[in-house]
């Protein structure tokens, strides 16, 4: 299993490498909203320093989880770029038209 996290960092990651790697190119990509649906089971540790975490339950799991402790959850990110003056941007992904893609 993932925190969720650790997932939603995992795509941000992924989404700045595909728009640094097509910084320079001419086509462009503006990225809309990203919906993610994932089931997650919650756990929650004791004492002063107690923390929820929300772990993503890989498909085709061991079943560790019964149904009464999983959730399915939806997000819906929207996601921007940090512009000039710190000004949120739409975010754009961009690259080389790759032969035969549509």
């Amino acid at each position: 299993m993932v925190e969720l996290s650790e997932m939603i960092r995992e795509l941000r990651a992924q989404l700045t490498a595909a728009a640094a790697a097509g910084a320079d190119e001419a086509l462009k990509f503006d990225v809309g909203p990203i919906e993610l649906e994932v089931t997650v089971a919650v756990t929650k540790e004791g004492g002063a320093n107690g923390k929820v975490r929300f772990w993503v339950v890989e498909a085709g799991g061991n079943g560790k989880y019964s149904t009464s402790e999983t959730q399915r959850i939806s997000l819906t990110l929207q996601p921007t770029m940090t512009g000039p003056g710190g000004t949120a941007t739409t975010a754009r992904i961009s690259g080389a038209e790759v032969e035969g893609e549509r």
